[in-house]
């Protein structure tokens, strides 16, 4: 039997506004319901461009990334983080087409300072200014996004709490033209292990896996906003939300991205809230600490059926 291809869900958060003081209580719900809804089916939405983040914002960081991936390897391999995918990735066999910075806590403009002096010591000051506001711009919308989930369950008490004990990334990423007149993988696919991803980017070329196992190509308005549940919030949710598979896929055109991630702080202890356990949601993982998964994931990177976060951190249910 024919099946209906699948959609993205694409959400306007920000349609119905009461005055300038943002949503009336009604629309906050019913978007709150979008939100939850988007994330339990696909793990992923798209949410229109809005005034929140203004699009020169973006724009700006695109055309200050450009001369940032010219620069000499020696020069952005000094962007160097114990962590595992939190510092410069590039010149890789498996993925030749991908290139990537790595920048902790961007939305505090002295993190932001001190990597653009790492790359160019003279300084540079638009880029600076770029990456920070950016920054900040994308974490508000994670945040507002991150809100909305809570208060989709009824725990929006739990919210400031769980916000102190998490940080930010953000990464700029290039990817370069498919090498020949043939489509070629730009990353390969891949869950985020954080909580939330919210991605942007000048050129489409991303597709995420649905349930059913169908890659469903990506191609929103330019200034939209992609959003991505991480292993991290699927625990929180305890597995109610999918942790979307997504890839991106190259044709003769380079791309550049950059995403926000939210992670987890240091030595916090991942844990399902006691509100999402019950007889009808029996608890699917026991408490973790983040960091301990992220090594453990590295040590697995070769065995993907072992390496997953049920694997790490997984309650059996009879």
């Amino acid at each position: 039997m024919e099946t209906t291809p699948e959609q993205i869900p694409f959400l306007d958060l920000w349609e119905a506004s009461d005055d300038d003081e943002g949503m009336s209580d009604e629309r906050w719900k019913e978007a709150c319901r979008e939100v939850r809804d988007a994330c339990e089916k696909f793990g992923c939405f798209v949410v229109r461009p809005y005034d929140g983040v203004p699009r020169d914002v973006v724009e700006g960081l695109f055309r200050s990334m450009k001369p940032l991936f010219d620069l000499p390897l020696e020069t952005k391999k000094k962007n160097t983080n114990p962590k595992p995918y939190f510092g410069y990735a590039g010149d890789s066999q498996v993925v030749p087409l991908y290139e990537s910075f790595g920048v902790e806590n961007a939305t505090d403009l002295d993190a932001s300072e001190t990597f653009t002096k790492l790359m160019w010591p003279q300084g540079n000051p638009q880029f600076c200014q770029s990456l920070n506001s950016t920054s900040r711009k994308l974490l508000e919308l994670e945040m507002t996004i991150r809100k909305m989930v809570f208060d989709s369950f009824g725990i929006g008490n739990q919210f400031d709490s769980h916000v102190r004990n998490t940080n930010s990334t953000l990464r700029v990423m290039k990817y370069k033209a498919s090498p020949t007149s043939e489509t070629a993988i730009g990353l390969l696919a891949h869950t985020d292990k954080n909580i939330l991803t919210i991605l942007c980017e000048d050129e489409p070329g991303l597709q995420v896996q649905s349930k059913r196992g169908d890659w469903i190509y990506l191609s929103p308005p330019k200034g939209s906003f992609i959003v991505i549940v991480g292993e991290s919030l699927k625990v929180w949710s305890n597995g109610r939300f999918h942790a979307a598979k997504h890839r991106v896929v190259m044709n003769d055109r380079e791309r550049y991205s950059c995403g926000l991630f939210s992670i987890p702080n240091d030595g916090w202890i991942m844990e399902v809230p006691a509100e999402m356990a019950d007889t009808q949601h029996p608890l699917l993982f026991k408490p973790f600490n983040f960091t301990e998964y992220i090594s453990f994931f590295y040590s697995k990177v070769d065995k993907p059926k072992e390496n997953t976060v049920e694997a790490f951190a997984g309650i059996s249910v009879n």
